[in-house]
């Protein structure tokens, strides 16, 4: 089973405008709440962890949850409000966000909520605002600490400076997901963001150095980085029509560790010893199923049929590179 934890709100987009007012289209999304789908749609066995209100808004994202097969049992009810985000997408099709969450549910998870990670656990994903808010970001923290040998840690920064704007608590939040992670996938946008100017193989070898097994830097449309202390690969992003890049970054996320897990590089011993073969087949799947996001509207993440048809249309049989 996956776990992912992290944030679910819901985001809006400016549909229209007309005078003075502006209408408005909400869909259920936050990174982790992406992911979870993500992966339910690829055809995991995945729960969500974190607080969701009992609100009206969150009563729709736990619908959506169960209608997409994600695991809703280790999820808290909360009296705080939902997590409105506000999203822009520019003329090329990259959004802006805008958060609006004081005290919100998923901002709201304690300690003693937390509900014991279910046998057969293999992998917890965290990433994204939640791991700064607390006291949300320390209680995922713990359960990540929790887990039992051979559970494989993975985080995604996913920085979002206009939720926490001092990258001091964002690098030290990070260092303590660093110190028990197996698997960083990261943006290189957001390497900038925290490291200025060090260059990424440099980082890379850092976070490798300090314990990570596999690292992977996303690097939009150019493609993917992938390091492990034995060999460094590169894989060409897959053409696509962008409408926008809503879930792109989720997308690729969802499909990485699926893919792995397909591959039995799921373990930590597995994922620092992966072949350079094996690691661009995984990451050219994550590419195809980051394509499709990309030439469709918002985070309509793809299905398991949709990544293999994309990967035959490139000329590619599902599972080859």
């Amino acid at each position: 089973m996956f776990i992912v934890c992290g944030e679910a709100l819901f985001d809006l987009f400016v549909a229209g405008e007309g005078g003075a007012s502006l209408r408005f289209d909400a869909h259920p999304g936050g990174s982790p709440y992406n992911v979870a789908v993500g992966l339910a749609r690829l055809g995991a066995e995945v729960s969500l962890v974190t607080g969701i209100s009992i609100d009206f808004l969150g009563a729709k994202l736990l619908k959506r949850l169960e209608a997409e097969g994600v695991g809703t049992g280790m999820i808290v009810r909360k009296g705080g409000p939902t997590t409105i985000s506000l999203v822009g997408v520019d003329a090329h099709g990259v959004p802006a966000y805008a958060f609006h969450g004081h005290r919100a549910a998923d901002r709201s998870l304690e300690t003693a909520d937390l509900p014991r990670l279910p046998l057969g656990s293999r992998v917890i994903h965290a990433g994204s605002f939640s791991l700064v808010t607390e006291p949300t970001g320390t209680s995922e923290l713990a359960l990540a600490r929790s887990r039992s040998p051979g559970v494989v840690v993975s985080v995604d920064p996913n920085v979002r400076l206009s939720v926490e704007p001092d990258l001091d608590i964002w690098r030290a939040r990070l260092a303590e997901w660093l110190a028990i992670a197996d698997l960083v996938k990261v943006s290189r946008e957001d390497l900038g963001v925290l490291y200025g100017g060090a260059a990424m193989a440099d980082v890379a070898a850092g976070w490798l150095k300090g314990g990570a097994r596999l690292v992977v830097v996303t690097d939009g449309g150019e493609g993917a980085h992938a390091f492990t202390s034995s060999l460094r690969t590169f894989v060409p992003a897959m053409p696509t029509a962008v409408v926008d890049t809503v879930g792109a970054g989720d997308t690729f996320q969802a499909a990485l560790l699926w893919r792995l897990a397909e591959e039995n590089a799921m373990a930590p011993a597995a994922l620092a010893s992966i072949d350079e073969k094996t690691l661009r087949r995984v990451l050219r799947y994550a590419s195809a199923a980051a394509a499709i996001t990309c030439g469709r509207a918002g985070a309509d993440l793809p299905r398991a049929a949709e990544v293999d048809e994309r990967l035959r249309e490139a000329g590619e049989a599902p599972g080859e590179v």
